[in-house]
């Protein structure tokens, strides 16, 4: 069977967000509509770049140093153990991989920790992990596993209830992580995501918004600053990454994979003479891939419910 194209998956009703916009309407928007990220177009559909979660994480830190420079006090910011929700999806370590897969997509989430019995933290089973033994059971009718073979488990991702919003968002911004488990001796008590954080970054924006601080430098995604001229840094043209990847219509599944497997993208804009035609995500190969395989539907769901307010955890 040969791969769908790109433009057989894509998703052609796109929020995108002008250049002009504020920073901080930009983040209401994304938001108001549990986008991690949103096309950059201008007045004629030509696609300029990615405003995302990481650009925000870009922001946060810019504004707090200029605040610093300019000796305004920054607000009070929740730590982790604010920021985190009271309930986190978590997964058990032998879990069907296919299984799990859908019941990520049916729940909306592009990820959970994996834990043991006692809520040891063992892992974090994703999108960008799960993707590849998706292609390989959807194309070459491999039998599925446990999800305990595909999880990341990279300790250096996780974090302590009491850091800092702002060292969150560094954390943020030098990995491709979206969320940061939050551990209590080696157990999970909950989890942060970049979305926590931009829900919690209003007072934080609004020093920019209301000119008490103002932004003449831009740090870029290689870390090094980008001077600004003239006004205040404080637009969507100031922080997109205008290096992210883009794709064509005619790019085959097979491929779009190989790119997100790859590079720390979770959308890829598609794009036909310069101008912006759709957009496809992690998200869209993986429900495009599960729909070709036949999930059995009795299978017990392998989800489980953790309460950050649960005082088992502690030690």
């Amino acid at each position: 069977m040969k791969p769908p194209l790109a433009k057989d998956i894509m998703v052609t009703k796109l929020l995108t967000v002008s250049p002009g916009m504020h920073v901080l309407e930009a983040i209401q928007l994304l938001v108001k509509n549990s986008f991690s990220g949103a096309p950059v177009v201008d007045e004629q559909s030509n696609y300029l770049g990615i405003f995302s979660e990481k650009c925000c994480m870009r922001l946060f830190d810019a504004i707090s140093q200029a605040a610093r420079q300019q000796q305004v006090a920054l607000p009070t910011l929740p730590d982790a153990r604010q920021l985190m929700p009271p309930r986190v999806v978590t997964l058990n370590p032998s879990a069907d991989v296919v299984k799990a897969i859908g019941d990520l997509l049916n729940h909306h989430i592009s990820g959970a920790p994996v834990v043991d019995s006692t809520n040891r933290f063992l892992g974090v089973f994703s999108e960008k992990t799960s993707m590849s033994v998706l292609i390989q059971a959807a194309y070459e009718q491999l039998p599925s596993t446990e999800i305990a073979a595909f999880m990341n488990t990279d300790f250096g991702r996780t974090i302590l209830e009491d850091m800092s919003f702002l060292d969150c968002a560094r954390l943020f911004r030098e990995t491709p992580y979206r969320r940061l488990p939050v551990l209590r001796g080696g157990k999970l008590v909950g989890q942060v995501s970049r979305r926590d954080l931009l829900r919690n970054s209003m007072p934080l924006v609004s020093l920019v918004h209301d000119g008490a601080v103002r932004l003449s430098r831009v740090p870029s995604e290689s870390g090094t600053d980008q001077e600004v001229c003239g006004e205040s840094a404080d637009r969507v043209r100031d922080f997109l990454d205008s290096d992210a990847k883009t794709i064509g219509e005619e790019i085959d599944l097979l491929a779009i994979v190989q790119i997100f497997l790859n590079t720390p993208y979770r959308r890829l804009p598609v794009i036909r003479e310069g101008k912006l035609i759709g957009q496809i995500s992690r998200r869209d190969v993986l429900l495009t891939t599960h729909r070709m395989m036949a999930v059995p539907s009795q299978r017990e769901s392998s989800l489980l419910y953790l309460s950050a307010l649960n005082t088992s955890f502690q030690q």
